[in-house]
């Protein structure tokens, strides 16, 4: 009887977590492009971020849930530097390195973050500017690493490639969410994950992810590929390209 009822326990111990992970709502997003391309012409763009909430049943939950989307990317390595005036000249007086620095970020929300989660569920998912994980290479001081974060953080919003909005998510009866996103003309080129989480009570219910490929077309993809692939014939190209345009500008001005 009682290893019986043990065994029971135990089976129902299985079968609750799972039953519980069932019950969780799912995400079903989606972006209005996915792929952009950077021409000559290019201004910047606008991306769509939408997508559905699917609740177990079709039955909406009486508490409100939130939804905070994401548009990350390429992550590359970058060094910072910092100057300081010795003598009356600007030099080089530290400098410090990050491993995973994002070219651009931008996330958007119902509502405030510290509104939907605790600094901790925050950091973990790097919900918010201040809690991205840019990996420090070797050791670094707090408040140093802090000053260079702070200040590739001012400097990328200023240039459009960090941005913070925590009212851009617009949900529809409970179910239909959609954000938009600027994308700058000077956005890196690359692949970006456009990520949207599904909060209530301040946990996080449901993650879902799609790739965005931007690229350069065009003109502006053949000078790209020709530096990558030929780099000695694009640099030689290139100076030879300017002597001629710097000839031809001197002859014609010695003619006026």
């Amino acid at each position: 009887m009682t290893r019986g009822i043990a065994l029971i326990l135990w089976a129902a111990a299985l079968f609750l977590p799972a039953a519980a992970h069932a019950a969780d709502p799912r995400l079903v997003p989606d972006v209005s492009s996915r792929a952009i391309d950077i021409q000559y012409s290019f201004t910047g763009e606008e991306l769509l971020l939408f997508g559905a909430i699917l609740y177990p049943g079709q039955r909406l939950p009486d508490d409100r849930a939130d939804i905070v989307v994401v548009l990350k990317g390429p992550v590359r390595p970058i060094i910072l530097r910092e100057k300081r005036r010795v003598a009356g000249i600007w030099v080089n007086a530290s400098s410090i390195r990050l491993r995973t620095s994002p070219g651009f970020y931008a996330i958007g929300s119902s509502r405030p973050i510290d509104k939907l989660v605790d600094e901790r569920t925050a950091a973990i998912f790097e919900l918010g500017l201040a809690n991205l994980s840019m990996s420090p290479s070797g050791f670094s001081e707090a408040k140093k690493l802090e000053r260079f974060e702070a200040g590739l953080t001012d400097l990328y919003r200023r240039s459009g490639l960090f941005v913070e909005n925590p009212s851009a998510v617009e949900i529809t009866e409970g179910v239909l969410y959609r954000a938009r996103i600027p994308v700058p003309a000077r956005v890196p080129v690359g692949t970006y994950r456009a990520e949207t989480y599904l909060i209530s009570r301040g946990r996080v219910l449901a993650v879902a992810s799609r790739d965005v490929q931007i690229r350069k077309a065009g003109f502006e993809r053949f000078v790209a590929l020709a530096a990558q692939r030929h780099g000695f014939l694009y640099g030689l190209s290139a100076v030879l390209l300017s002597l001629v345009l710097g000839y031809g500008a001197s002859a014609i001005f010695r003619r006026r």
